[in-house]
């Protein structure tokens, strides 16, 4: 799977998909990265800071298979 880095300014919004599905993107703050969720299945995991955007994945990802493994 191709995951987008931030360019060069670090302005830009960068989303995160889990499953292949966007669920959300991560934006620059002042100590990493802020996760906005677009998805129910990430809103636990709504306005979270993250330092990298590995950190913002793999947080954003454990996050949303434990929503689906409680829906289920």
């Amino acid at each position: 799977m191709h995951h987008p880095s931030l360019p060069a300014s670090g302005t830009r919004p960068v989303m995160i998909e889990v499953f292949g599905e966007p669920v959300g993107v991560v934006v620059p703050a002042e100590s990493g990265y802020r996760f906005m969720a677009v998805r129910l299945e990430a809103f636990g995991v709504d306005g979270e800071h993250y330092a990298s955007l590995e950190a913002a994945r793999a947080g954003v990802s454990a996050a949303v298979a434990e929503a689906n493994t409680a829906a289920a």
